[in-house]
């Protein structure tokens, strides 16, 4: 508004009008012509209150700004959230990871560790029944070595006895033989 006042102060000065013409309110004065055209449209401006109505547009515009930036800044806001929940979520995932991780691999050391354990058992399993099988064939071994020795004995005392008895006396000596083994099984 104060621009407008020295405009128009500017126009109505005495040097201005002299410039254009001699008289300055003359209607062959473009300079007059122009001022009362500016004063003309600036009075059905104020006339149609055109200032308050570009006033409350501008207004209008600057509600509708703030409005915007209000939901821009409550869009931002639950961006932020969501962000903030994604973060959190993958910080809670990193960790269960790293959990899996850490069980896994104390799972894996004890089923390491157990298997070390089950095939040190089947290795002393395996001696002990390699041990036993020894044993046993040194037993059969023994058993058959003493039947052996026994049959040989058996063979050899039953050459000496045939050879140094006489026939009467074999013939005693089965019979005593036969009665024995009949009182044995019975």
């Amino acid at each position: 508004m104060i621009r407008l006042i020295l405009f128009v102060s500017l126009l109505l000065h005495p040097t201005v009008g002299h410039a254009a013409g001699d008289v300055f309110f003359s209607l062959g004065n473009t300079n007059f012509i122009v001022l009362l055209s500016f004063l003309l449209f600036i009075g059905v401006l104020l006339y149609l209150n055109v200032p308050s109505l570009v006033t409350g547009m501008l207004d209008k515009r600057a509600d509708s700004i703030k409005l915007e930036l209000e939901e821009a800044k409550s869009l931002r806001e639950a961006a932020q959230s969501i962000l903030a929940g994604y973060e959190r979520k993958q910080h809670e995932i990193t960790e269960q990871v790293e959990r899996i991780i850490e069980s896994a691999k104390r799972d894996a050391h004890a089923v390491s560790v157990q298997a070390e354990a089950d095939l040190e058992l089947s290795i002393q399993r395996r001696l002990q029944a390699a041990k036993d099988q020894i044993a046993a064939a040194e037993s059969s071994a023994i058993n058959e070595i003493r039947e052996t020795a026994i049959s040989v004995a058996i063979s050899a005392a039953s050459e000496a006895i045939w050879s140094h008895t006489s026939t009467e006396d074999q013939a005693n000596l089965i019979n005593k033989a036969i009665v024995e083994v009949g009182s044995k099984i019975n």
